[in-house]
Parts: structure tokens; C-alpha cells; sequence
């Protein structure tokens, strides 16, 4: 409050300005005896303005001393910290949507923890609430706008305990709807975009002392946070997400990320290889290397070497912006990553299709510990709403890529996103890409129907496809996804899988459940195995190690099965590429 103090003895000093304008509309003899007030007001003014605060005191430069003559007291004007420290407050976060959300929460929060804030997995016993939000569809907006209602009744019954609770979102809803979060209801006293979260200790700071809105949606063409070590909470460290770039330049015409994320930016080289070693002194076994368009990747702060100047585009692929050049490219930073530890799986998402050179490729096939998995978003099977789309490719070319895939990687696992009633999509378009699921042969599938944002397709196209069509549409294609995936999964029983385990089995306490390099979930009995293949000592299994287990049974969204042994990923490790310890 002595912030806000020092402003009212400012605007006291000020006051007086409104005398000094020259009147108006009167007599000579008023004006003259305005003049001799106006005189002695200027003087009493001069005399307070010389005893108030300079412009001096209303800038940090420690070590001077500053101070404001108000109301006899020394403090000063703006403290060190100005009050940013979290005096071991306590912090409930959410996190909804996609796993750069997930990223972006542990970001936050390593931000936050260095300032003296506490984390805390009770909501009761929270001083600060923060919700890491999505905005790509309707829906993830609507459950955040009724989760705020009810954290509201919360936040006011805490006011009666004069126990209050500060509101945050965070993330892409912040950036899009920010005039709406502010206004509507006055339910959110935080608000901090994607490329924010650097100012989050003032901005709370700000909420709690000041009693006001704060905010900072800005995005930046910069900001990767790449000095800033996130702060995993993955599952008993058996898996976690490191973001690589941030940002998209791709404009497909149904997506908000640009406009939510901002341009694409790459993270420097050096500090994600510095991550991924941090999370494989602590025992980490699997790393999702993360960003709107991973494949895109490219380095430029770094000396380069070991790859070309440019990556040239697949036939049949285009892209509205210019190709980057020079500096590290994805499959350079692929390469680095697979080399720090052999025993750790490496995964990423989500590529575009038309950032598939054959070196990345070929190093997926070649590398043990880079997952033979794939994820491949489609979209649509139609080229006439991939073209509404601004997706950059055909379904020819989409086809012609995904066989490429399968003869470099044999054994490759396929994943991939559609979307149901985009706009002007017809019956056969339709048609067209229930044909599609089935051609490729997909195991694991992401399907939703279209949800119209504020978007290019927003502006220049109609969204003429009906409720009912739409949820029809989705349901066709998720009963044919469902049918492809079951048939590939079937083609695995019999073999033997080895398994990340991940821990219990949600269903049964008896059985436990992990993943296989294709990323398909493998149930097993819970039950001591043998420590190698040919061994005739046994051990439990725990969570963070591999097992082998023979496939039983299959389905489409699961696999059963019975372990073996205890097994490993580690291999004969492939030379270092020179540059990078």
C-alpha cells in the first residue's frame, strides 16, 4: 500500500495545475487579482514540487537510497523485489489441453518456485490458483469458463474466512479471450500468455498487494525460456515432455496457434541436450521432445555442422512462408538427443507431413532408442478441404509419403489427427477420408469435429456443415479408426514386445500397464519375473523399467499380455558427432 500512497502524495503536488490555466471570460481588474493568486499559488507549487519526489525516484537504481517526502517517512518508493517474493505462498495449478500445456506448466512453475512459492496438490489449501488453458476447440474453452464459476464460489467464501485466493490463466486462452477473462464477471485477477510467464511473480504481486487485475499477453518473436530448467513432475520420473520450439508459422486455416503462440522459434541446441542429460541423471527413461511442428526445427544461434544448408520439401508438399536456412536441423537434433543416453526412449510431436527428409528417417529406422512411431496428421482425406485447410499437401502426396515411411521403417506405428465437417466438406469428402484410415492403417487416432475459431477459415470461409452432420461424420470415422486400429494391433499377437512400465493398471490393483516403442498400452499381470531372458533368479516389477512381454491379446485402443524378464534398451552406442560433449 505505500506505493499507492506515494502516488496520492504525487497527485497532491499536481494538484495545483489546474489553477495556473488562464481565465477566462472576465474583467481586467479580475484578471489582475486572478494574477496575484495565480502568483502565489505558482509559488506554494514550486515549493512543494522541490520538497516532493524527482523523476529519479520513480526508477530502481540501487544502491541510492530513495525516498518520498510524504507524510514524514523514509520508505522507499519501489523496494528491490518490490514485494515479487512468494513468502512461501502456496500454488495450485490445472493444466488442460495438449502437452505443451503440460511443458509450459512446469515452466511456470519453476519460474514461480525460485521466488519463494510453495506448490501444493490441495486446493483448499491454495493462496494462488493458476489454469494452464487451451483454446484449439469450443469446448476446452467452455470446461475453463465453467471451472471459473466454480473456483469463484470458492474464492468467495474464502473473503469471509479473510482467507483470500488470487485467480490466474494462463496460456492460449489468456492470449485470445484476454478483454473477456478481465471484464466478464471480474472472475480472473491474473492473466499471463504463452510467452508471459517470466513476469508472473509481479503480476502477482501486483493482484495481491495492489488488490488489482494484472495482465501480459504479449507474445514474442524470441522467447524459447531456454535458461529456464522446467520443473518435471512426471510420473515418478519414468517420462517427460521437453519443448523445443514454440510457435508455428504454418497458417493452416482451421488453427489458432499462431495467433495463440505466436511465430515459430527454435530453442538452442545446447539447451535442450543440457535438459535431457539433467532428466537422465534423475533416472528419466523416456523424453517427447515437443512443439507445434518439431520437424520443422532449426538452430540458428549455433556453428554448424553436421547437415546441409537447407532441407528441401517432398514432392507434392508446399508451405505458405519461406524455408528456413542453415543452422541445425531437426534430424541434427534428433541425432544429438539419441546419443546422451541409449537407454532412454526418445519420441516427438507433432511433425508436419512435409518436414520428412529421408535423414530423419533413416535415423529412426537405424537408432535403438528412437521410437519406430510415427505421428502423421492427416486432417482430411479429401484434397478439396485439405486445400480449404491450407494444409500444403494432396492426399496423393500424403499417400506417397506414408509409403516412403513404411519401406525405410518396416515396422513403423502410425498415429494420426482428423478432423469431421471442416467447411464445405461434402458427403464424399467424407468418403474420402474413411477410405483414407483404412488405406494407411493407423493404431492410435485423435478425431474431432470441426469448432470454428477466430481463425483464417473464420474470415473467408462459412461453416456451413451442420451440428448433427458433424457428429455423425466424427462417429463414421471413429467407428472405421477403430476397426483399422484393432486389425493392426492383431498383428502383433503372438510376439514378443518390449515394455516401459508405467506402473498399475487403472482397471485392477493386479495388473500393471506400459508401452510399447509403438507407443500402444500393454496390460500384463503384476507378478516377479526373471531378471534376464536366461536367468532363473526372479524380481518384482517396478515402474520405470523395461520388461519383455508376450502379446496375448489385442484391441483396438489396448494390448494384454504376460511378462517374461526384466530386459534393456541399451545398445552398442554409435559415435558422437564432434561439437557437443
Amino acid at each position: 500500500m505505500r506505493i499507492v500512497k506515494s502516488f496520492l502524495c504525487v497527485s497532491e503536488h499536481l494538484a495545483p495545475l489546474r489553477w495556473l490555466s488562464k481565465p477566462r471570460n472576465c474583467s481586467n481588474a479580475a484578471r489582475a487579482s486572478s494574477g496575484e493568486k495565480n502568483k502565489g499559488v505558482s509559488d506554494s507549487f514550486r515549493r512543494q514540487v522541490a520538497s516532493g519526489p524527482r523523476f529519479q525516484d520513480f526508477i530502481k537504481s540501487p544502491p541510492v537510497t530513495l525516498a518520498v517526502n510524504c507524510e514524514h517517512t523514509d520508505e522507499h518508493y519501489l523496494s528491490e523485489d518490490l514485494g515479487l517474493l512468494g513468502d512461501a505462498r502456496k500454488v495450485y495449478f490445472e493444466t488442460y489441453g495438449c502437452q505443451m500445456n503440460v511443458n509450459d506448466t512446469e515452466i511456470a512453475w519453476s519460474i514461480l518456485q525460485k521466488k519463494g512459492y510453495q506448490r501444493t496438490a490441495d486446493l483448499k489449501q491454495a493462496d494462488v490458483v493458476l489454469l494452464v488453458t487451451c483454446s484449439i476447440r469450443e469446448k476446452a474453452e467452455q470446461t475453463i469458463w465453467n471451472r471459473l464459476q466454480q473456483l469463484t464460489a470458492m474464492k468467495k467464501k474464502r473473503l469471509k474466512t479473510n482467507s483470500p485466493v488470487k485467480i490466474g490463466i494462463l496460456g492460449c486462452m489468456a492470449e485470445r479471450l484476454k478483454t473477456e477473462l478481465l471484464e466478464r464477471e471480474k472472475l480472473v485477477d491474473v492473466l499471463a500468455g504463452p510467452d508471459a510467464y517470466r513476469d508472473l511473480p509481479r503480476l502477482l504481486a501486483a493482484a495481491t498487494t495492489g488488490g488489482q487485475q494484472a495482465s501480459n499477453v504479449l507474445l514474442s518473436l524470441e522467447e524459447t525460456y531456454a535458461d529456464i530448467m522446467p520443473v518435471q513432475h512426471a510420473s515418478q520420473g519414468r517420462s517427460a515432455f521437453v519443448s523445443i520450439m514454440r510457435g508455428c508459422d504454418n497458417m493452416c486455416s482451421y488453427c489458432i496457434v499462431p495467433f495463440t503462440r505466436g511465430r515459430e522459434r527454435s530453442r538452442p541446441v545446447s539447451s535442450i541436450l543440457e535438459e535431457v542429460r539433467m532428466l537422465s541423471e534423475q533416472g528419466v527413461k523416456e523424453v517427447t521432445l515437443l512443439g507445434q511442428n518439431v520437424n520443422s526445427y532449426r538452430d540458428t544461434s549455433e556453428v554448424q555442422f553436421c547437415g546441409s544448408e537447407r532441407t528441401k520439401l517432398s514432392r507434392g508438399f508446399s508451405t505458405v512462408y519461406r524455408a528456413k536456412q542453415g543452422g541445425l536441423r531437426f534430424s541434427d537434433l534428433l541425432d544429438l538427443v539419441s546419443r546422451i543416453d541409449p537407454d532412454m526412449r526418445i519420441r516427438f510431436t507433432s511433425p508436419h507431413p512435409k518436414d520428412f527428409p529421408d535423414e530423419v528417417l533413416q535415423l529412426i529406422a537405424e537408432r535403438q532408442n528412437i521410437c519406430k512411431q510415427i505421428h502423421l496428421p492427416a486432417q482430411s482425406g479429401s484434397n478439396q478441404v485439405l486445400k480449404a485447410m491450407r494444409r500444403g499437401y494432396t492426399r496423393e502426396a500424403y499417400l506417397d509419403l506414408v509409403d516412403n515411411i513404411k519401406q525405410i521403417i518396416p515396422d513403423v506405428s502410425l498415429s494420426s489427427d482428423f478432423i469431421s465437417g471442416f467447411c464445405g466438406e461434402t458427403d464424399d469428402d467424407h468418403q474420402q477420408t474413411l477410405s483414407l484410415i483404412r488405406e494407411v492403417g493407423f493404431n492410435v487416432g485423435f478425431l474431432f469435429a470441426y469448432s470454428m475459431r477466430k481463425t483464417h477459415a473464420f474470415h473467408r470461409l462459412q461453416d456451413d456443415v451442420a451440428p448433427q452432420v458433424k457428429q455423425r461424420r466424427l462417429e463414421e470415422c471413429i467407428g472405421v479408426f477403430r476397426e483399422e486400429a484393432e486389425r493392426v494391433n492383431a498383428a502383433v499377437v503372438g510376439s514378443t514386445q518390449l515394455v516401459l512400465v508405467e506402473g498399475e493398471s487403472k482397471r485392477s490393483a493386479e495388473d500393471l500397464c506400459g508401452r510399447t516403442d509403438g507407443n500402444m498400452k500393454v496390460i500384463f499381470p503384476k507378478e516377479d519375473v526373471a531378471v534376464q531372458a536366461s536367468a532363473s533368479n526372479t524380481a518384482p516389477i517396478r515402474g520405470g523399467g523395461y520388461v519383455l512381454v508376450k502379446i496375448l491379446s489385442a484391441g483396438s485402443q489396448s494390448l494384454r499380455g504376460r511378462a517374461l524378464s526384466h530386459s534393456s534398451l541399451i545398445s552398442t552406442p554409435t559415435p558422437r558427432c564432434d561439437g557437443y560433449k
